[in-house]
């Protein structure tokens, strides 16, 4: 048997399930700081929520999802994409939930694709919404919490790029006058698009193929012909985001690949990354989103950010990566009064709110210190023959050898103020 996962997934083991384990964490964390409250849904839907949403031209439904037959014969599909599966359960269970609704999810995510770095099968992604709120400032805090986690992780070689892409006032008339364009310049559109670009002509803005790029560079600007709505709105955005002290870009080109999308669209690019891997994340608002489904009117705005490719680049960039929380202290048994106090010493660390391990096995004083530097411990609290009889412990700091003998009590006292210190 290969032992090889799929291709296009990854295998997480440590120290790199850790890193990921502490992206979890970080951006949980800084979700319920701005008040985001977790939400799950189910690893696949039906078909028809991202047929629907989506637009059956679109990338994603034509050509990403893994889509299957179930044994009573319903068309199902891995969940590629967040926000739909978020909605859909918002509006199943909108008469519980409060206005407006702001929830956070970690989870992963499945597209069928041609597998490289950074862009993978099966991904994992961390995203918000705000459902329920139509002021710019919604826009405004949505782009600030994915900007401060960037920040947190120590990155700063990126822009914040963003557009308007309109809404159903003014959005038909410009797609008319861009397919007029679109249709002079046919010949030089790469093969897809000059075949298909009648089925969605904002998709040929978001090609990053250098022909389609030269194209895109002499098609008229959205933001030039966006109704006093969406004008104002996106000046709103501009302006809080202004107050934040982020400075974006304005990117007539910058699309988002979903249909449901409206006025605010934004990106985060890497200045480190290659053009194909360089988008860190993107989003925006998707107003129409709920009235597809079949529901009433929830504006809507959020992001999905795929954390392999930020993990990325915090490595490109030079940064120390998050890692998850060390064991506090690996527990040596030292002869045989030693090992009849080792569970009693682990289980008193973990009551106190430490992370502890110990060795399953009868092993020397040695092997059972590296085995506590491998688990990455601070600490070795080591118990033997004096120790056992005077009923303290020695604390050794594995950093740099110093130790101390101490009560347990105290050791346990003692263990957590460095380690609320280091941390």
């Amino acid at each position: 048997m290969d032992l090889a996962p799929p291709r296009g997934t990854l295998d997480l083991l440590p120290p790199e399930g850790g890193r990921m384990r502490a992206l979890y964490d970080l951006a949980a964390k800084l979700a319920r700081s701005y008040g985001y409250r977790y939400v799950e849904t189910p690893g696949f839907e039906h078909t028809e929520l991202f047929s629907r949403t989506s637009g059956q031209s679109s990338d994603v439904v034509s050509k990403e999802m893994y889509t299957f037959t179930d044994r009573s014969d319903r068309s199902l599909t891995l969940r590629p994409e967040g926000t739909a599966p978020v909605m859909r359960a918002y509006l199943q269970h909108q008469q519980d939930q409060p206005t407006p609704f702001k929830a956070y999810y970690l989870t992963r995510m499945y597209r069928y694709g041609r597998p490289q770095k950074g862009r993978y099968r099966e991904h994992r992604q961390f995203g918000i919404e705000v459902f329920g709120v139509e002021e710019p400032s919604a826009d405004v805090e949505v782009i600030s919490v994915g900007d401060r986690l960037l920040r947190d992780l120590g990155l700063s070689r990126y822009e914040l790029q963003i557009n308007s892409i309109g809404d159903e006032s003014c959005r038909p008339g410009y797609r008319e006058e861009l397919l007029d364009y679109l249709e002079a310049n046919r010949d030089r559109l790469r093969d897809e698009h000059r075949e298909h670009f009648r089925d969605n002509p904002l998709r040929v803005l978001d090609c990053k193929d250098q022909s389609c790029r030269d194209v895109s560079d002499g098609a008229p600007r959205i933001t030039d012909r966006l109704c006093s709505a969406c004008r104002a709105h996106l000046d709103g955005v501009l302006a809080g985001l202004e107050e934040e002290g982020l400075k974006p870009k304005l990117t007539p080109s910058l699309v988002r690949g979903l249909d449901y999308y409206t006025r605010t669209a934004f990106e985060f690019v890497s200045e480190v990354l290659s053009d194909a891997q360089a988008t860190l994340f993107g989003g925006g608002r998707y107003d129409g989103l709920a009235e597809a489904l079949g529901g009433p009117h929830v504006p809507g705005v959020g992001f999905g950010m795929g954390l392999e490719r930020v993990d990325m680049a915090v490595e490109d960039e030079g940064l120390t990566v998050p890692q998850e929380a060390p064991v506090d202290a690996f527990v040596v048994a030292v002869g045989e009064p030693g090992r009849a106090r080792i569970r009693e010493v682990a289980r008193l660390l973990r009551e106190a709110g430490l992370a502890a391990d110990r060795s399953f096995q009868d092993r020397p004083l040695g092997a059972q210190l590296r085995m506590a530097d491998r688990a990455g411990a601070r600490f070795a609290v080591i118990v033997g023959e004096r120790e056992a009889a005077a009923g303290t412990v020695t604390v050794r700091r594995l950093e740099d050898g110093r130790q101390e003998e101490f009560g347990l009590d105290q050791a346990i006292a003692w263990i957590t103020t460095q380690a609320e210190a280091d941390s």
